[in-house]
């Protein structure tokens, strides 16, 4: 299995909903938060593209519940490049509750990624930026083969 970025999160009383389990619209954030995370640490240099004029537009997101998590659960997050396209990317994401030794798959997720430039009234697509397909590239659910898109 190939390589994995993770972050590890303790489910608050906040992300849970009156029945006492996770309130779906969390998964997302998580999602969000491990993309923001992996950016900071394997890609910094693009942080300051976000600031100019290089957007990471969110075309589709996608989460699958498999078993409940509550308050106080440890999670991990775990994200996997599925594609790359030259100007768009997609994640899944694996969430593992952690209990000691054992790990149970709780949900997994997807999120579709577009890759744009410019001042917000005239956007359009660019090349996915050298530095981000570098960073992403340990975390290829399929090996790279020559000449692709990488």
């Amino acid at each position: 299995m190939p390589a994995h970025f993770e972050i590890r999160h303790t489910v608050g009383f906040e992300e849970t909903n009156l029945v006492g389990n996770v309130y779906y619209v969390n998964y997302l954030r998580w999602q969000g938060r491990c993309r923001e995370l992996f950016l900071k640490e394997k890609a910094p240099g693009i942080l300051a593209e976000l600031r100019d004029e290089l957007k990471l537009f969110t075309l589709k997101v996608e989460c699958e519940f498999f078993a409940e998590i509550t308050a106080f659960d440890e999670v991990s997050v775990r994200m996997r490049l599925e594609e790359l396209t030259q100007s768009q990317l997609q994640f899944s994401f694996d969430y593992v509750r952690l209990q000691g030794d054992e790990e149970k798959l709780v949900a997994r997720g997807r999120q579709r990624i577009a890759c744009m430039r410019g001042p917000n009234t005239a956007t359009v697509p660019c090349r996915v930026p050298e530095e981000l397909r570098l960073a992403l590239a340990p975390y290829a659910v399929l090996p790279v083969a020559a000449g692709s898109a990488w």
